[in-house]
């Protein structure tokens, strides 16, 4: 549980999101209606995904978000106090509703998801100067694409100024370039399918040394089930398999991975080190429904990554 009487080791800025995930029997087809199984409520987001599980892993974490003055906002704030994220820079936006994530989830555990952004939309360069001495004092600043690309980069240049590292997981998606952001960036993560839309077409290596020339240090590339590649300037590539578990739900595995590869990296500064933690957590949200409902904690973990 994070020490908050302390300078956080880690500042996710980022989204929050109420989560209702319907289960159905299949993904269905355009134009098709479904009947869901099951419908499950859960907080999410990557955001506040990627901060529970890094505070499950023993890190000090803060968060700095927008979320609605509604029931769903009042929620959030009692799931970071639960984990022991600090809240205290996370702006309440009137006018606006706390974000929304719908999650279709299949009978094989993989899902479609559509998200209304909401009061994530609102989080903007003020509230991110509202934490400015919070970011300065970080070891390692986190952020994704749920949230405004301009507050993100104004985040990364104060913690770069400050001497502290970057970590940018360009998801969901980008529509255009993010080069500015990207040379503000120490540590990338993304997907294949993320990777394409960064570097172009190519194999796995050309994307992977494509985006490492952009960013400072590392390319995270993760491969589902098949595990991730680490990219490194001082290093040659490092592939891991994933770990093996039944999957339920493969839903936050991406954000788990992120959240304990960062908790692992602060304390060690170390990627290489850092991957086994991320792909463990990946691997064990997969088999539990639903997001931050299925984030283990440090001791699961690190039992499986050895």
């Amino acid at each position: 549980m994070s020490d908050l009487g302390a300078s956080p080791g880690l500042v996710v800025v980022g989204s929050y999101n109420q989560d209702v995930v319907l289960s159905v029997a299949r993904l269905p087809a355009p134009g098709e209606t479904c009947l869901a199984l099951k419908r499950t409520d859960v907080p999410g987001g990557k955001g506040a995904n990627q901060a529970i599980q890094a505070a499950r892993c023993g890190a000090r974490v803060a968060m700095v978000a927008a979320i609605g003055r509604d029931t769903a906002g009042d929620e959030a704030l009692a799931v970071w106090a639960r984990d022991g994220v600090d809240a205290s820079h996370v702006a309440r936006i009137e006018g606006h509703a706390t974000g929304l994530g719908l999650i279709l989830l299949d009978s094989l555990g993989e899902n479609s998801i559509v998200v209304d952004s909401g009061a994530n939309a609102a989080l903007g360069e003020a509230q991110v100067d509202a934490a400015a001495a919070l970011i300065a004092s970080a070891r390692l600043v986190i952020a994704q694409l749920e949230t405004s690309t301009a507050a993100t980069a104004r985040a990364f240049a104060i913690a770069r100024a400050a001497g502290a590292e970057t970590l940018l997981n360009a998801a969901p998606a980008p529509d255009g370039p993010l080069d500015d952001l990207l040379a503000l960036t120490d540590i990338l993560v993304v997907n294949e399918g993320e990777a394409e839309r960064l570097a172009g077409r190519g194999d796995l290596d050309s994307l992977g040394q494509a985006l490492l020339a952009r960013v400072r240090r590392a390319v995270l590339v993760t491969l589902g089930g098949e595990g991730a590649v680490l990219f490194r300037k001082d290093g040659p590539p490092l592939r891991r398999p994933t770990y093996e578990v039944q999957v339920v739900d493969t839903t936050g595995a991406g954000d788990a991975f992120i959240g304990a590869f960062a908790a692992r990296y602060a304390e060690t500064g170390d990627a290489a080190a850092a991957l086994p933690w991320g792909l463990a957590a990946g691997a064990l949200a997969c088999a539990t429904l639903g997001a931050t409902t299925s984030f283990a904690r440090r001791d699961r973990i690190e039992g499986l990554a050895g």
